[in-house]
């Protein structure tokens, strides 16, 4: 297929719209349960009182703001891609915010800014105290301004509005792949993201995962159960060799929530056996690198370490329980001078590359032991 053909077989099946739309439709859009904006998000992407007041102060002012994008779901409802701060910026000032449980936030206070140092303190309504309120008609005035909305329709590849949030704030955000990870886990399917929350949060996986606290603030725990799901389940005979990791297990976590034979009680159970033994074994030494000289485990955990015990000491759980603990412990061991180790993790090797070699020397020396 030439390149041509792959622009027009895509052109087809990702199918846009856009026009504007002023604030006050938009907020009746939002009350209407029109327009799902995932106050679950709120934790992923935070902007300071500060950020809040400018965005308030540019539409006061007419001052271009960016577009926001949308992709129509079920029922003709606007699931925000791209716009989220701004959207709920709005709606926190005007006191029509909701939490994830349904509950209205309190309405915000503005800051003073640079060009409107008078907004300091202001609310939307003030019954009580006019003088600290918007006027009437700088409230009309506010809800007639627009936004550029951009809309991917219904009718687009299922992966496209994935992969335009991914693309749109993976370049403007500070979040980690794994917080991007987050929110596109929530948009595709809040139950999965929800069932993998609690698998992160289980006592021994939490004793086998030392993490510093840049790590936990980052969700790096919710990245260890991804990997622990996607090196599963993923066909690495399929694997070229090129891919970006990150994108590698975005691509597969989507194939494996979109597999409706995907058994969540086996997957569970299997976690939970998994990281419960090595808890009995080396707790929070599992997945730290053994140093043979000095006869200790040392370091910080290290995704190659996690890479090359994973899979097969998980597929074969029920088999290694039965062993003695002591020859499976020096069989971890031993994994670090192995040639094979030092060959994956070697300078330059690409992390798809050391995934693989390390899976498959995993599933050799515990599907043997």
């Amino acid at each position: 297929m030439s390149l041509q053909d792959e622009i027009d077989n895509k052109s087809k099946e990702i199918q846009t719209d856009s026009y504007p739309m002023s604030i006050g439709e938009l907020i009746n859009m939002y009350k209407e349960e029109e327009l799902e904006i995932h106050p679950e998000f709120q934790r992923f992407f935070r902007w300071s009182d500060a950020q809040k007041a400018r965005l308030i102060e540019s539409i006061l002012l007419g001052i271009p703001i960016p577009p926001i994008f949308v992709a129509q779901g079920e029922g003709g409802i606007w699931d925000v891609i791209d716009g989220l701060q701004r959207l709920s910026t709005i709606f926190e000032f005007v006191g029509i915010l909701k939490t994830e449980d349904g509950d209205c936030i309190p309405p915000s206070r503005l800051q003073a800014t640079k060009f409107l140092p008078s907004l300091d303190n202001k609310v939307w309504d003030d019954k009580n105290n006019h003088e600290n309120s918007f006027t009437s008609e700088q409230r009309i005035n506010l809800k007639r301004s627009k936004f550029d909305i951009n809309i991917i329709k219904k009718s687009s590849d299922s992966d496209a509005k994935y992969e335009l949030f991914q693309r749109i704030n993976s370049g403007g955000t500070n979040l980690t792949d794994q917080e991007l990870r987050n929110c596109l886990l929530i948009m595709l399917n809040k139950n999965f993201y929800k069932w993998s929350k609690e698998l992160s949060e289980f006592e021994s996986f939490q004793n086998c995962i030392p993490l510093s606290e840049k790590q936990k603030l980052e969700q790096y725990e919710m990245e260890i159960v991804m990997r622990f799901i996607v090196y599963r389940h993923c066909d690495i005979e399929k694997i070229s060799g090129k891919e970006d990791m990150g994108d590698f297990i975005s691509d597969q976590l989507i194939k494996i929530i979109e597999n409706a034979d995907f058994d969540y009680d086996k997957e569970k159970k299997v976690f939970e056996d998994t990281f419960a033994y090595l808890d009995e074994l080396l707790s929070e030494n599992s997945f730290k690198k053994y140093d043979n000289a000095k006869n200790c485990f040392k370091g910080a955990l290290l995704i190659s370490v996690f890479e090359a015990i994973i899979v097969g000491f998980s597929e074969n759980i029920d088999t290694i329980k039965v062993k003695d603990k002591e020859e499976i412990i020096e069989i971890i061991k031993s994994i670090y001078d192995s040639d094979t180790y030092k060959a994956s993790t070697a300078k330059g090797i690409r992390p798809i590359n050391r995934f693989k070699e390390l899976t498959v020397n995993s599933r050799r020396i515990f599907g043997n032991g």
